[in-house]
């Protein structure tokens, strides 16, 4: 005898799951502490998860809407991942599998191709431009609309529970200069530099003068606009280039936000070793990268996540991070887990895309905003389960007399800022209306980052 679609469901995650589940041969299971419902809304759902079983599968069935997710996204994923069974015997699952179910459909048209017929040699400068173009080049607006005002793409820092997206990631972008101990009159590179937040906080509020790159050219050109706007032409400047492509040295500091992760584990030595080279003696660098929970797991990411959102991805263990830093040119000071902080930062980036869904959709499409949402509730999955993690590493680059420039114990203590050469001119001339003369430094101190900054 067939088994029904809910047996089949039954098989795979038991029967104390809290999920509802509508098969579309008419069978249905209603627990009544369903957290949320899955839906079989067409037959062609069965032929993607039976030739692509796992998340490959469940992705292709998503994106096009022949499977469907009612409620809670998050709370239904956790759910079924809880309650998932260990092994389930071939000879259970076949009785439910028949012939068509075996013949692929066509694939959704946002899927990149596999990794196998995008070349042989990954990591070289044409194929990685065409995997960040693929990703970052997708619509600024969409953008917009999922991270937010600060148009930071990478983890924030949360100081509390009520702290709001926005604040959190100006508490990211503040963390990274105190951790770089930025100074007036210094020369920050920030790699990866996204839509320019780092770089204008850097700017704004340090006085350094802050030069930023991205293999994105929709970031550059949103970056540029973002520094005119801001009056910060002269101070910070973002270039559509490869970093590796860069011929500037002797900088102060070098931060690294959400960029190894496109680098790949072969090229890691070569890549800190680059950055190494870029640095003055003493000089600074921040790696603030997603790393898997350990040093044995696989380095590329999942099938759906490579096909659909980073094409050629790859994360590494947070030991392999550390050596391959430590190990060519820059010594590690310290090093810091910021996992729980993403689970929440992706929890608004969530937010954000239900807030905003139409838009979204009017911007990428149905089917691309499905994959961005299904790609966001599976990653804070992976945080708050710590199957992903993310960490700062500061290294140094320490001279052969082994000065380090480093204190003896860091804090990362707030400090008011280097005076910016705005501030002593207005000093110079008078306050700004309300501003006690001498302390227009605490007015630049507490305004807030340009709305429309980025990383």
């Amino acid at each position: 005898m067939t088994p029904t679609h809910v047996e089949l469901f039954e098989l795979l995650v038991g029967d104390q799951v809290p999920v509802a589940f509508h098969g579309c041969d008419g069978s249905r299971r209603e627990p009544a502490d369903a957290v949320g419902v899955v839906e079989i809304c067409r037959p062609r759902a069965l032929r993607y998860l039976a030739t692509a079983p796992g998340e490959l599968g469940l992705g292709r069935a998503y994106v096009l809407g022949d499977l469907e997710i009612h409620g809670d996204l998050h709370a239904t994923l956790g759910a079924l991942l809880a309650h998932r069974r260990a092994s389930v015997p071939w000879s259970q699952l076949l009785r439910g599998v028949r012939w068509w179910m075996l013949r692929r459909p066509p694939l959704p048209p946002e899927e990149s191709p596999p990794p196998w017929r995008r070349g042989n040699r990954r990591h070289t400068k044409p194929r990685d431009a065409r995997a960040i173009s693929h990703h970052y080049d997708l619509s600024n607006r969409f953008y917009e609309l999922v991270l937010g005002r600060s148009m930071a793409y990478s983890c924030a820092v949360f100081l509390t529970p009520q702290t709001t997206l926005d604040e959190a990631q100006r508490e990211k972008f503040d963390l990274v200069c105190r951790k770089l101990d930025l100074r007036a009159g210094q020369r920050l590179l920030d790699v990866g530099a996204g839509w320019g937040g780092l770089v204008c906080h850097a700017a704004e509020h340090y006085g350094v003068r802050a030069l930023g790159v991205t293999l994105s050219r929709a970031q550059a050109e949103r970056a540029r606009r973002t520094i005119f706007e801001a009056g910060l032409e002269g101070r910070a400047e973002v270039r559509f280039l490869d970093c590796r492509d860069l011929r500037e040295r002797s900088f102060d500091a070098i931060s690294s936000v959400g960029v190894m992760e496109h680098i790949g584990t072969s090229e890691l030595g070569s890549h800190f070793a680059a950055m190494a080279a870029r640095l003055r003696a003493q000089g600074r660098m921040l790696n603030h990268t997603i790393t898997r929970p350990s040093n044995g797991a696989r380095n590329r990411t999942g099938p759906f996540i490579d096909r659909y959102i980073f094409p050629d991805g790859e994360l590494q263990g947070p030991g392999k991070v550390i050596a391959a830093m430590h190990d060519h040119g820059l010594e590690v000071r310290h090093e810091e887990n910021l996992r729980e902080h993403y689970a929440l930062t992706l929890r608004e980036w969530g937010a954000n895309l239900e807030r905003n869904w139409q838009r979204a959709v009017a911007e990428v499409g149905e089917r691309r905003a499905r994959a961005w949402r299904l790609y966001m509730a599976m990653s804070r999955l992976g945080f708050e389960l710590n199957r992903l993690q993310v960490h700062q590493v500061l290294g140094v680059r320490t001279p052969a007399d082994g000065r380090s420039g480093a204190p003896p114990r860091p804090t990362w203590a707030r400090r008011a800022p280097s005076r910016t050469p705005s501030e002593l001119l207005l000093d110079s001339v008078g306050a700004t209306p309300g501003t006690p003369a001498g302390n227009t430094h605490v007015a630049a101190r507490n305004s807030s980052v340009p709305a429309r900054a980025s990383r």
